[in-house]
């Protein structure tokens, strides 16, 4: 499967956030290394793949609301643990 790889501007342009933002509030908090973007050649520039932020931009939001989000099923959401900023850790 071919992946489409943004920079932080470009990943702003899209969903509509600051790229300070993506940076500083999303990036390691909803954003993971190696699911949502990677570091090419272990530098300081982040790359993100769209893709897996399309699969999982609701997944927060549909969660809490106890809707599935894109089709998924119960038991992915079952990994999730809620937090009380609102965010959700990967378990």
């Amino acid at each position: 499967m071919e992946q489409t790889y943004l920079t932080t501007d470009q990943l702003s342009a899209l969903i509509h956030y600051d790229a300070r933002t993506i940076r500083t509030r999303l990036k390691d908090a909803v954003l993971l290394e190696g699911i949502h973007y990677i570091r090419p050649f272990g530098g300081r520039k982040l790359l993100f793949i769209w893709e897996s932020i399309q699969r999982d931009i609701g997944e927060a939001s549909g969660s809490r609301s106890g809707v599935p989000v894109g089709g998924r099923s119960a038991s992915r959401h079952a990994e999730n643990i809620p937090m009380a900023n609102g965010a959700m850790a990967h378990g």
